[in-house]
């Protein structure tokens, strides 16, 4: 049985054969001769192990080729992949949270092409300093007197307590020690970053009392955090941020908010409530507050530290800063979409313009895209009602009105089947299901994706035809 089995392992080709193939050379041609050899060894290692296991093994010259072939083709695809979002979760941290508006597209690929002047003054003709591209823009918007951007805002987090606190104690409500994606906690940023962590109050109710009493001769800063994906309802109770600062300023402390989503406008021009934008922080007494970029801001992953000059210019002296700070491509982006915010364009920003979508225009879009795909797939194709969500942390217990479209009892297989043969698209397709229907939510599915996604119906149709 063995000898068998080796005498047929041995009709396995060579590797010298196979990559003098017609067929392979091409391959080598687009990835390289190390490449295509390592994706060819590795799937004979598993075709050697599966024969030695005792189970069959297609090694004709046209099974192999089909095989490497399909290998090979995977192979090439970007490992960081373009997909279309049909969840209808505007800031959908595995998608890539908040898409960039044109303006910032074209700022990256323009400073991304040629030299910039990242950190030089042209006027002076010397060095200067790139945090300067964006701060003017940001006090502007946040009425703080200094800002500061890093890679993102648990960096920014990190930064303050570590150049303000470090050594000292930090007063936290027990309700805001809280974990948020990626095991990011914030009594582990506050250990990391040397501070100490003095919990007040209880889990659902703290009171301005509780602060006070929690303060001592070591204590430096009363810090207040985002709750990001929870809300607690129900019988709690938490001070004014402005109760806080004054608390804070009357004994010769700071006052730092971690505001987490970034909402740079009142929420209600975006049909939402419940969320402080940042300027309100400043203005009820904030000393410091950080923000994140790429969330209700709708720009790129970036870390903000928007507040008083003398808290911020301690921050710009501190060693962590370097290790922190942003590269000139998201710095492009970010001075794009903060000027599209001057302008008072916020329907150019993609998650903004997505948040503020009416009923009527995301039910006229469900209406088109069902129609199209009717006319693709032999599935049951319906408009139906559905709950959006704003996403990455921010808005959690308020779903948004929606609409999308259902698509069920299909050829290929249920909503399961439907969900893994769109992912496994070119270009694929991430989208919910319910009672075993796949549903494509419209609001965030862009104009340009909806023909994509219309394709992708068609070519399942097609390869299910092929398969049978």
């Amino acid at each position: 049985m063995i000898e068998d089995i080796r005498k047929k392992m041995r009709e396995i080709p060579g590797m010298d054969i196979l990559l003098a193939q017609d067929w392979a050379l091409p391959w080598i041609g687009e990835l390289g001769r190390e490449t295509v050899k390592r994706v060819l060894n590795g799937e004979l290692t598993r075709i050697r192990r599966r024969m030695l296991a005792g189970e069959d093994a297609d090694i004709s010259a046209d099974a192999l080729k089909k095989n490497f072939e399909a290998l090979l083709s995977r192979e090439g695809l970007p490992r960081l992949r373009r997909v279309i979002n049909a969840t209808g979760v505007v800031i959908h941290t595995n998608l890539g949270r908040s898409l960039l508006a044109e303006e910032a597209v074209a700022a990256v690929i323009r400073t991304a092409g040629s030299y910039s002047n990242l950190e030089y003054d042209l006027t002076r003709g010397a060095r200067g300093q790139r945090n300067a591209h964006v701060e003017e823009l940001l006090c502007a918007l946040t009425g703080a007197e200094a800002c500061l951007v890093v890679n993102n805002n648990a960096g920014a987090v990190l930064l303050c307590l570590a150049a303000l606190s470090r050594g000292t104690e930090v007063v936290v409500s027990r309700g805001e020690l809280v974990e948020i994606g990626g095991t990011f906690r914030i009594p582990d940023i506050m250990e990391l970053s040397g501070a100490e962590l003095v919990e007040a109050g209880t889990t659902n109710r703290t009171h301005l009392k509780d602060y006070a009493a929690a303060i001592s001769e070591r204590t430096s800063m009363l810090l207040k955090v985002h709750p990001s994906n929870f809300r607690m309802d129900g019988f709690t109770a938490a001070p004014e941020r402005s109760e806080l600062a004054a608390l804070a300023h009357e004994r010769g402390l700071l006052f730092m908010e971690d505001a987490g989503s970034g909402l740079l406008v009142d929420g209600r021009a975006l049909g939402l409530s419940g969320e402080c934008d940042v300027r309100a922080c400043i203005e009820a007494g904030a000393d410091i507050v950080t923000f994140s970029g790429d969330k209700m801001l709708g720009g790129p992953q970036i870390g903000v530290i928007a507040g008083r000059r003398g808290a911020v210019n301690r921050l710009r002296e501190h060693p962590i800063l370097r290790t922190l700070r942003v590269d000139k491509m998201t710095l492009a982006a970010f001075e794009a979409t903060m000027r599209l915010y001057a302008k008072g364009d916020l329907d150019r920003i993609p998650t903004l313009a997505m948040l503020r979508r009416t009923p009527d225009a995301m039910h006229a879009q469900a209406r088109r895209l069902a129609a199209k795909l009717r006319r693709v797939t032999p599935a049951r194709v319906e408009v139906v009602a559905v709950e959006d969500a704003v996403g990455g942390g921010s808005y959690p217990a308020l779903p948004l009105s929606g609409w999308g479209v259902a698509v069920g009892a299909h050829p290929a297989g249920g909503a399961g089947r439907l969900q893994a043969l769109l992912r496994g698209q070119e270009i694929p397709v991430v989208c919910g299901a319910r009672e075993d229907a796949l549903v494509l939510h419209v609001r965030t599915i862009t104009p340009r994706d909806e023909a994509l996604v219309v394709e992708a119906f068609a070519r399942i149709g097609t390869e299910r035809g092929e398969d049978a």
